[in-house]
């Protein structure tokens, strides 16, 4: 029986946005409900009375009759007859005009702080000066640009007017923001030209000239002073916003595009999801309510960047009037603290991080509920890849019952959680807590059986209002099928292996297309690293297995890579595979382990697993993985040796 780490907070129902709209369903629905399973299975059981719910309680602006018409995947219709526009929803009303929206912390310049009347009114600058360039309802405009209140104001401004935003971090390689930006085949380019990480300043010029010749779209640039060099030939963020004008929203449909999302594009050209405006605005105000807890004048902070999905969450912060905490910057500079340095100066409530980040601060003993004042601090969150058993005994030691640990998967795919914790579930140890409310997700079997205890495919069963309205440029909808619904049809499979709980709690292992199968039994990466990644030695890990084309069982291969100092001789070899038999079993021991200079990720920190296993098996690493796209490129050569021990 798993340990449970923490028990809800008896007056939970009281205290939290969770418990509001339980007590808002019994007044104003007459449903009562006595626990967080009745209310799950509910919200997948009476999916239009629960949307219609989360329409209602929330106030959203607009009208609707159907909540759900065609209810096949893909191709859902939510909410067909209404129109509404997600930024309307995000800025101020006159009571919230000098509450704190943006706060925003760089190793680039000093703090900036907005309150909402000024973002408003920055939003309604930058959309005049758009409105200039001729950008009207349908446009592209994409940013090339760090977590910075400007993409924040550039987002929101473009998607007032109907037009349809993307974005790119600036570390990105020319190529991998061609790929991406040219699918979308932009009007208008907002960029910076460098930026400072850690103490070190980088210039962009050469790749941002790069990007401009392979965009030919793009009618106008749009240069935003930030960093050691200033855009050239590019009108300024200044003129943009020069002269004001009433704000005003473009009212567009429910599945009217709101943004374009990219896969991580490691192994092709990366998909590009369009997602609504319907659908994200009802995710997210569900998703801050009721899994992250966010409240108005709260300060919720994500380490992320412009270029991954939890950038578009937590901006959505404001649609329950909190203030976000944007970061640019190396958030390890100057050393391990610096994230909960960050989040004590802003007064974070939400604090999201990695998994990795977590284990390394365990790893070299910083306690951070002592180093730093957290007394805000009312929730840690964790995404990116599953955390540990220790991990979660780590955060829990430090900050006891008052901060909830809450560990929680999703996708870019749906830019939200499909299972993550919340107030009224206990925090179990290695575990994620639950579903989130109005998501059918389950495990299922090859043969589309749903199954409890084992590992298997994680499923969508019913459709979700955030699933893409389409992927650009895709004839036919046929990469969104083969995506999604070539195993299962009429099933989302997304790609995850997991362990769904007869409690229905989950523990996801890791790709399902980086499948390990000895003796017929499928393996979970995730085990592997939670075991490998605890000893001292080990910096990071990759495990991939090789099947036997013929039958046999095939080669599982475990690279390491080593921490300063450390050597894989055969001691450490004896401890990896004693650890893994005894932690795990028999056939969890590899074949070969191997040293490597490191283990490549994409640039949101997921390990190549399946790109790995592709050079493995013969293809030249060109061929599988774009340099742009990843980190560590240098370090994919070694994986093409056959140096085994």
């Amino acid at each position: 029986m798993s340990t449970i780490l923490r028990e809800p907070a008896a007056d939970v129902l009281d205290t939290t946005a969770l418990g509001r709209y339980v007590r808002w369903l019994a007044a104003e629905r007459g449903r009562e409900v006595t626990s967080f399973d009745e209310l799950w299975r509910w919200s997948v059981d009476d999916l239009e009375g629960f949307w219609a719910s989360i329409w209602d309680h929330f106030g959203v602006r607009g009208t609707y009759g159907t909540v759900l018409g065609d209810r096949g995947m893909p191709g859902a219709q939510w909410f067909p007859d209404a129109t509404l526009n997600y930024a309307e929803h995000m800025l101020g009303r006159l009571e919230d005009a000098d509450r704190p929206a943006v706060i925003a912390r760089s190793q680039t310049r000093g703090p900036v702080e907005l309150t909402f009347a000024e973002l408003t009114d920055q939003v309604a600058r930058a959309r005049a000066g758009l409105r200039r360039l001729g950008v009207g309802k349908g446009d592209r405009v994409v940013g090339f640009l760090p977590n910075i209140p400007e993409a924040l104001v550039a987002f929101l401004a473009t998607v007032s007017l109907g037009a349809v935003w993307a974005s790119c971090a600036p570390e990105f390689g020319a190529r991998s923001v061609i790929d991406r930006f040219a699918q979308v085949e932009p009007a208008v380019l907002i960029t910076v030209a460098g930026y400072t990480y850690g103490a070190k300043e980088i210039d962009r010029t050469a790749e941002l000239a790069a990007v401009r010749a392979g965009l030919p779209s793009v009618r106008h640039v749009v240069g935003v002073e930030y960093g050691p060099v200033p855009v050239p030939d590019a009108l300024s963020w200044a003129d943009l916003l020069a002269d004001p004008e009433p704000l005003a929203f473009e009212p567009v449909p429910f599945d009217h595009p709101l943004y374009v999302l990219f896969s991580s594009g490691t192994t092709g050209l990366p998909k590009a999801i369009v997602h609504g405006h319907g659908g994200i605005l009802l995710e997210h105000l569900k998703t801050h309510a009721f899994q992250l807890d966010t409240r108005p004048g709260d300060h919720v902070l994500w380490f992320t960047t412009t270029a991954w999905t939890m950038w578009n969450i937590i901006v959505s912060g404001l649609l329950h009037r909190a203030a976000v905490v944007l970061v640019d910057g190396n958030p390890l500079y100057p050393d391990l603290t610096e994230q909960w340095r960050i989040a004590a100066d802003t007064g974070a409530t939400l604090l999201g991080t990695s998994p990795a980040y977590l284990m390394a601060c365990r790893t070299e003993g910083i306690e951070p509920a002592s180093a730093v004042d957290l007394a805000a601090l009312r929730m840690l969150g964790i995404t990116g890849s599953p955390l540990p058993d220790e991990g979660f005994e780590w955060a829990q030691e430090q900050f006891g019952d008052r901060v909830l640990v809450n560990s929680m998967s999703g996708g870019t795919d749906v830019c939200s959680g499909f299972v993550a914790g919340n107030p009224w579930l206990p925090v179990y140890r290695g575990e994620i807590s639950g579903p989130c409310l109005g998501v059918d997700v389950t495990a299922f079997d090859p043969a589309g059986n749903e199954i409890v205890g084992e590992l298997g495919e994680l499923v969508i069963r019913q459709p979700m209002p955030s699933m893409p309205v389409r992927l650009w440029n895709d004839a036919g909808d046929e990469r969104y099928r083969s995506s999604y619904f070539e195993q299962y049809p009429g099933v989302w499979r997304h790609g995850d292996w997991v362990v769904m709980s007869e409690r229905r709690t989950f523990v996801i292992s890791g790709r399902s297309d980086a499948t390990l199968n000895r003796g017929g039994v499928r393996l979970g990466t995730a085990e592997f690293y939670s075991v490998v990644e605890e000893l001292p030695e080990v910096a990071d890990s990759l495990v991939v297995h090789l099947e036997d084309r013929q039958g046999g069982a095939g080669e599982l291969l475990l690279f390491v890579a080593l921490k300063d100092g450390a050597e894989l001789d055969d001691a450490l070899r004896g401890r990896i595979r004693g650890a893994l038999r005894s932690e795990l079993s028999p056939r969890h021991v590899p074949d070969a382990i191997r040293v490597v200079p490191a283990i490549p990720r994409t640039l949101t920190g997921k390990k190549l697993e399946t790109p790995i296993k592709q050079i493995l098996r013969g293809r030249p690493p060109a061929e599988v993985i774009s340099a742009d796209a990843v980190s560590d490129f240098a370090a994919v050569a070694a994986f093409a040796s056959r140096d085994d021990a």
